[in-house]
């Protein structure tokens, strides 16, 4: 008898502890809060990642998600130095998402909780930035200005005025700008980098006076077009598709295109940083990824996401087959080391006449 005990005794003890497991380890996952904030880009891509991501994380787990914007490395730095950090999570781009990682101002990413094992090799031991997607500044141009068989294919197009005449549209920043000229002026795209800067400035003098906008933000540049300020410009990919999808007479020239990452990261510090894992985890599935390219036209990098994107939407993607080869990817880990110096060169050369 005294055995048999011992071994049911045994035996309710493992049930009991089965039975507890949930609630132990329901225990361990810190209280809801009532909302979450994420800071993004804004605009077009804002209610992309509103009906993709923000919307499915509410339905989930029941915490609002509250948005703020622009993107601002200068106030994620402040904010975590001031140890007084407003955003669970920050969308981040280019050199600054390196700058970030470098400098201290993320959480790393808890790789338990985001699954990447579905994204290229590269990316998924990332410690810090978390891949978002794909996105490629390109040129673009008025299809009523610019006639089938005699429209602008390369950024030597784009500088020739007298070919292509019109007020042009740019970036009001050295990053691509530095780049397309190079290209322009006869460089291969896989032998921009390193920048020979010297070069690239003055190819740069010859298009400036010929741009009527640098643009500032993602939504001024496909307005430019839209409003004929500029019949031929640069822009973010999504930017030109959404003025596309809704009947812009625009055309996205992707021959020549700079590609980058998009990302997200936790500020170091955030309050809630645990729902900000969360919330990545959910951006990193395939079905949400899918959903967000189907509106904005910006892929993510989970390599299942092409079954939940609509057919239709693929050529109007930078991964597309057909126009992921005539592209290169920006050097971020060069902008990372000459960004400050280029800015500054930059403001320089915007002020002189």
């Amino acid at each position: 008898m005294k055995a048999t005990w011992k071994i049911s005794r045994g035996l309710l003890l493992a049930a009991a502890a089965v039975l507890l497991a949930p609630a132990a380890l329901a225990q361990t996952e810190p209280p809801k809060p009532a909302q979450i904030v994420i800071n993004d880009s804004g605009g077009d891509m804002q209610n992309a990642m509103r009906k993709a991501f923000y919307s499915e994380f509410e339905k989930r787990y029941g915490i609002k998600v509250v948005n703020t914007s622009p993107v601002d490395l200068g106030k994620l730095q402040a904010m975590v130095k001031s140890n007084n950090v407003e955003w669970t999570v920050t969308e981040i781009g280019g050199p600054d998402a390196i700058r970030a990682e470098q400098s201290g101002l993320l959480e790393p990413l808890d790789l338990k909780i985001i699954d990447l094992k579905q994204f290229p090799a590269h990316v998924q031991d990332r410690k810090y930035v978390f891949p978002k997607g794909v996105y490629s500044t390109v040129m673009g141009y008025r299809t009523d200005i610019f006639k089938e068989g005699a429209r602008p294919k390369t950024w030597a197009d784009f500088w020739n005025a007298e070919k292509f005449p019109g007020p042009r549209t740019m970036q009001n920043a050295p990053q691509d700008n530095l780049e397309f000229a190079l290209i322009a002026d006869g460089v291969p795209m896989d032998k921009v980098y390193p920048i020979d800067v010297e070069r690239a400035f003055k190819k740069l003098d010859q298009i400036k006076k010929h741009v009527a906008v640098w643009w500032t933000t993602g939504a001024q540049s496909a307005q430019v077009l839209i409003d004929k300020e500029a019949v031929l410009g640069t822009a973010w990919n999504g930017r030109y598709y959404g003025a596309i999808k809704n009947g812009a007479p625009i055309v996205i020239e992707w021959n020549q295109g700079s590609m980058k990452e998009s990302a997200f990261g936790i500020p170091k510090g955030a309050k809630d940083a645990y729902w900000g894992q969360k919330f990545l985890a959910l951006a990193a599935e395939a079905p949400a990824q899918g959903a967000y390219a189907n509106i904005i036209g910006y892929p993510g990098l989970n390599l299942q996401a092409d079954k939940y994107t609509d057919a239709a939407m693929i050529p109007y993607l930078p991964t597309a087959p057909q126009n992921f080869p005539s592209q290169f990817w920006t050097n971020l880990a060069w902008w990372n080391e000459n960004g400050k110096a280029m800015e500054e060169r930059w403001q320089r050369w915007m002020l002189q006449k």
